[in-house]
């Protein structure tokens, strides 16, 4: 696990990020979803993607992980993880980023307890 540091990838990350309020930016698979609306009921999709636009805003850490397990190695070289603090709860999200021709999209695949 490394700290992120690539320009390109962390400009790709605030264009995304940037577009926190618009849909299609930020997506959710089902499971970090529903971890959400079950934990942090407080919260919602748009209110995490603004934390994780001023997470990044801010200059904290994302890690950069090599993608390691086989099911995913094929469409991701590397996976990104944010560590927030919400409702003061320490919570990880793991991402993947996507490129398209209409832009970035970050997918939250995994969000937990730290």
């Amino acid at each position: 696990m490394a700290r992120l540091t690539d320009s390109n990838l962390l400009a790709l990350f605030r264009e995304a990020l940037s577009e926190w309020r618009a849909e299609g930016f930020v997506v959710w698979k089902r499971l970090p979803a529903e971890w959400l609306r079950k934990e942090l009921a407080g919260q919602t999709q748009k209110s995490i993607a603004k934390l994780l636009h001023e997470h990044l805003k801010a200059g904290r850490e994302i890690d950069q992980v090599r993608e390691r397990r086989e099911r995913y190695r094929d469409r991701y070289e590397f996976h990104f993880d944010f560590r927030l603090t919400i409702d003061e709860r320490r919570v990880y999200l793991e991402t993947v980023l996507d490129e398209s021709r209409t832009g970035p999209t970050i997918t939250i695949v995994n969000m937990h307890d730290e």
